[in-house]
């Protein structure tokens, strides 16, 4: 693969400073995604046995928290690009906490949606796609590496902020939980982005061999557009499957403790493919990568319709886990690999609201999609065909100016 270095900058950060970023971001990130994130589906049932709400009013508040971090992506990505990720990722911080005060206080549906779009917002600011533009800049050509620490630190989110989410709904309600969240939230990510994301926002690193473009002309480009939509079905695919893993189980035959099990193994798998991914992106190029990977989605998503057996049904979904690990690290290097460091902030947010449009839709759209071929088995079936087309426009994901690099 063709070696890049990047130029020295005035006021860049010194290793120090560097490892002050990634620390920082390992720790907002987790608490950020464990509040903002995790803790909804932990609390989705109390919430609505408390209100008094139906669970599709209340996921539907959620799905539409997704849609607008998805907008607010776009703009904040042309911040990033222009000053960094201080001030926008604090921004950020500070709003979510009322947000979530908003959610705990709400006393009428309206209220309980307001807050959720505030979140949204929020998230728009504070989840990976800022975090990924703050890496991708300062670590120059060692971003890979870094990317790769902090979505294995990220992975935890769960891990931390379930059980802890779970506890804290045991001993009071949900509101009086999410007042407790916030608090939380508000004491690690806010200071943790004022302090910790400080110093000199360098000027992009250049990458030798790869010709510098007008992010109008990247964004409008036909590569561009095969890579949104090669992405987009995968993720749709993707999560789909991940969110419909335990209902698929148990028409299999499994237990609910077992098919639980399973599903959480997916997750062990995710890490073992954030961990494989820098040899990986050392022995292939981003053409290859990109549709080597996504047509691995699809393999895996078609194999758990397919396959028949406790064993057979364990072993895909791991590898099914690995697979979305490795998508993960993917897309955060998509832009790079192609169109340079430049304009990450502002294409990585074009790029990644319609990602997260899908990925808000897919849990619902695979439980529809059972309904309507009949089965889950069916469904991963199509899943799987849609993760394969997406591997077609993947191919032609490639500007035609930029040559594939040769392993």
């Amino acid at each position: 693969m063709t070696e890049t270095t990047t130029t020295p900058q005035i006021g860049t950060l010194d290793r120090a400073g560097l490892r002050r970023v990634l620390a920082t971001l390992c720790l907002t990130e987790i608490t950020s995604w464990g509040i903002l994130y995790y803790a909804f589906p932990v609390l989705s049932v109390a919430i609505s046995r408390e209100s008094g709400w139906s669970a599709s009013v209340i996921v539907a508040a959620f799905s539409i928290s997704q849609l607008v971090a998805a907008l607010v992506g776009i703009p904040v990505g042309r911040i990033l690009d222009a000053g960094g990720p201080r001030t926008v990722m604090t921004a950020g911080s500070v709003l979510a906490v009322p947000s979530l005060l908003l959610v705990a206080w709400a006393p009428t549906l309206p209220w309980f949606y307001a807050g959720w779009v505030l979140a949204g917002a929020a998230m728009g600011a504070v989840l990976y796609p800022p975090a990924f533009a703050a890496l991708t800049r300062w670590y120059g050509s060692d971003h890979v590496k870094a990317l790769m620490i902090l979505t294995l630190a990220a992975g935890l989110a769960s891990t931390v902020f379930a059980p802890l989410t779970a506890a804290l709904v045991d001993r009071y309600d949900w509101r009086a939980t999410y007042l407790v969240l916030a608090v939380i939230l508000a004491a690690v990510t806010i200071p943790g982005h004022y302090v910790g994301l400080r110093g000199h926002w360098p000027d992009p690193p250049q990458h030798p061999g790869q010709q510098a473009t007008d992010h109008r002309d990247a964004s409008r480009s036909r590569a561009f557009a095969a890579l949104v939509i090669a992405l987009a079905l995968a993720a749709f695919a993707a999560f789909a499957g991940v969110f419909n893993l335990v209902p698929l189980l148990i028409e299999q035959g499994f237990s609910p403790g077992l098919a639980a099990l399973t599903l959480g193994l997916g997750g062990a798998g995710q890490v073992l493919g954030r961990i494989g991914y820098l040899p990986l992106s050392a022995r292939t190029g981003p053409l290859g990568r990109t549709v080597g990977i996504i047509a691995a989605t699809a393999a895996t998503t078609a194999l758990l319709g397919v396959a028949d057996t406790v064993v057979a049904l364990i072993g895909v979904a791991i590898g099914a886990g690995l697979v979305r690990g490795v998508f993960t690290l993917v897309q955060a290097t998509a832009i790079t690999d192609r169109w340079g460091a430049t304009h990450y902030g502002r294409l990585n947010g074009l790029m990644s609201a319609p990602i997260v449009i899908v990925m808000a839709l897919a849990p619902w759209a695979g439980t529809a999609l059972s309904t309507w071929t009949g089965s889950y088995t069916r469904a991963y079936l199509v899943l799987g065909a849609i993760a394969l087309a997406g591997a077609g426009f993947a191919a032609a994901s490639l500007p035609r100016r930029t040559t594939e690099p040769t392993p």
